[in-house]
Order: C-alpha cells, then sequence, then structure tokens
C-alpha cells in the first residue's frame, strides 16, 4: 500500500466529521442556566428599553434572547445587564458579561487594541444630528459654531471632530456621559444639537417630551457598523454570536419565520433549509450547541425582517427605513454565508 501523500490526507480530514466540545464561555453559561447580555440603560426605545413591569424588550434585548436561545435552548434564560457606554468594554473585559448587544461601534483599534471580537454586523448606521424644528437649521453645515451635545470618550465624538475639522467650521462640543444627558441638554436648550448613530437619534427622540419639534438633519457622517462583541480568548462562543446573527439573516433569505419554524424543521425539502434547522448535517454539534439551535433562535425572536421591524422598524415607533439593513438581493448589505 503506498503512502498517502500529504494532500490526500488533508483531503481526507476535511471530509471527516467534527464534533466540538463546548467552549469555556458556553459551559458557562451553560452551568450558570442564562447569558449575562450588556445592553443599552434601558432608556433607548427600540433598542433597549425597560418598562414599568420590568420587561427588556428592543433590537438588543432580542438579540440577546436569540443567543440564549442558540446556547440554552430557551430565549427567555437572559440576565439583563445594562450598561452605560463607559462602562460597557471594561465589563465585558472582567467578564461581568458574556457579550455585549448594546450598540457599538467596529473600528480597527476596538477590535486590535482591546482584543475585542465583534461578531458581525447587526446594524449598518451612519452618525446624524437631532435639532429642534425651531432652530431652522435643515443641513449640517448650518451648524457652524453650533454647540453639539455629544457622548464623552465615543467614536461619535471623534467622528465630529473630524467632520468639522474636515469641513473649516467652528463648534462648540458638550460632552457628557450618557444619551439621556444629552437629550436633556437638548430640550434645555444647552445645546444647539445632539449627535449620534441614526438609529440612536431614532429612538431617543421618542424619549423627548415634544418629540414632533426635533429633526434629524439629512446629512450622514460617518459609517457606523454595529455589532454584538465577545472577547478574543473564546473562538467558539464568538462562532456561536455570529452564526446566531447569519440564522436571522438566513431565515429571511429562506422564508423561516417564527410562526413557522418548527414546522419547517420537520417537513422542509429544501437542503438548505434542512442544514439550517439541524434536520441534516449536524451542523450545531460543530460549536457546541444542539442541531436545533436555529429553530431556537428563529422561534424565539423570528427571522432578521420581523426582529427589525417589530423593534425599530415599520411596526415599531421608532418607525426606522431599513435601507442599508434590507438583504443583499434586495439592494442592503445584509450577507450571510452558506450553511454547509
Amino acid at each position: 500500500m503506498k503512502e498517502l501523500k500529504p494532500l490526500y490526507l488533508a483531503a481526507a480530514a476535511i471530509a471527516m466529521p467534527f464534533t466540538a466540545h463546548a467552549g469555556v464561555t458556553i459551559d458557562t453559561i451553560k452551568q450558570r442556566g442564562e447569558l449575562n447580555c450588556g445592553v443599552s440603560t434601558g432608556t433607548s426605545i427600540g433598542k433597549s428599553t425597560l418598562d414599568d413591569q420590568g420587561n427588556w424588550t428592543g433590537f438588543e434585548a432580542d438579540f440577546c434572547r436569540a443567543v440564549a436561545a442558540a446556547v440554552l435552548g430557551d430565549g427567555t434564560k437572559v440576565n439583563f445587564v445594562p450598561l452605560e457606554f463607559k462602562n460597557a468594554f471594561a465589563s465585558l473585559q472582567s467578564s461581568s458579561v458574556d457579550m455585549l448587544a448594546r450598540s457599538a461601534t467596529w473600528t480597527f483599534s476596538r477590535d486590535n487594541d482591546l482584543a475585542f471580537e465583534w461578531a458581525g454586523v447587526y446594524l449598518y448606521d451612519g452618525q446624524g444630528f437631532l435639532v429642534s424644528k425651531d432652530s431652522g437649521i435643515a443641513e449640517a453645515a448650518q451648524l457652524s459654531g453650533a454647540s453639539i451635545c455629544v457622548t464623552s470618550g465615543t467614536t461619535t465624538e471623534l467622528n465630529l471632530a473630524d467632520y468639522f475639522r474636515a469641513n473649516g467650521l467652528e463648534y462648540t462640543p458638550i460632552t457628557v456621559s450618557s444619551p439621556d444627558q444629552s437629550t436633556a441638554n437638548l430640550e434645555a436648550g444647552r445645546c444647539d444639537a445632539y449627535t449620534n448613530e441614526v438609529g440612536g437619534l431614532a429612538s431617543y427622540r421618542l424619549g423627548l417630551s415634544e418629540p414632533d419639534n426635533y429633526v434629524i438633519l439629512p446629512d450622514i457622517i460617518s459609517k457606523e457598523p454595529l455589532g454584538p462583541v465577545v472577547r478574543q480568548d473564546d473562538p467558539q462562543f464568538e462562532d456561536v454570536v455570529e452564526w446566531t446573527l447569519y440564522a436571522l439573516i438566513i431565515g429571511e433569505e429562506l422564508g423561516i419565520t417564527q410562526a413557522n419554524a418548527v414546522e419547517m424543521a420537520e417537513t422542509a425539502s429544501k437542503p438548505e433549509v434542512k442544514r439550517l434547522l439541524g434536520s441534516e448535517g449536524g451542523f450545531g454539534a460543530m460549536m457546541g450547541v444542539e442541531n436545533d439551535w436555529a429553530v431556537n433562535v428563529i422561534s424565539a425572536v423570528g427571522n432578521y425582517e420581523e426582529l427589525f421591524e417589530r423593534t425599530l422598524g415599520s411596526k415599531s415607533k421608532a418607525n426606522v427605513e431599513r435601507g442599508r439593513n434590507k438583504l443583499w438581493s434586495e439592494g442592503g448589505l445584509l450577507y450571510a454565508p452558506p450553511v454547509r
């Protein structure tokens, strides 16, 4: 018998089925019985809102539920940890939370210097400005000489400085530690504009006493890829969070909804549906979770379209247009690798 060449050995290894053991983070979550998930402070309508009954709603909160469903099979097993931006990264570094679902922009320095990983992009956004209608300001160029509220220590603060410097405009930054302080300052007339991601502006505008008196300017001054954040020390948990997002996107592509996910897992004949929903291929085992993980994810929160429209889109108070957050096949940027 001839000795197998390295090429054939590699090919054989690729062909062999692989079952992963759960990583440290996944084991910890299973032993604890819940996911510790960092979200915004509870006042961002559509992203993470805490109501008077103690219920968390919004895009961030539901993404936490989706990950809990993937790992634990139950989207209700989440310990929501509200975090100001200034505390969010430190909480993740110290393992006070397993992941951040609160909006955080993916940048070079955060990815490399802070030793974090962005498990995909769940919202493609951009920075804009919120002003009162009475100000008469219709575009960003008219903000020259204005005072502008901004959260300190954020990419938003840096983008603001870049934009005004690049355009030769003067401004006075009013830096605070939270969006709530910025909106309070805007309402009180202590600043002429508030700057943040447009999705955030739409959410926080709804918290103003008279939201119809304020408008978001049409100018977008930055790229803001927002997504869930995990530590770099556990690539398997990163895979689970990443593929939870991809399951939501693929679910929309294939017409798998919160209402029909269980039925499709049992009756679908399309191979890609069968692979995603665990009735063929054993893909969940490769990540250290159950093979029906995607059924649990979509059953918990719906597919991406359902999640977005319910929390931020046309069926929500925020009423944010999907825009770049449409599927690639519909002119948007959402694109998921195949389950194969």
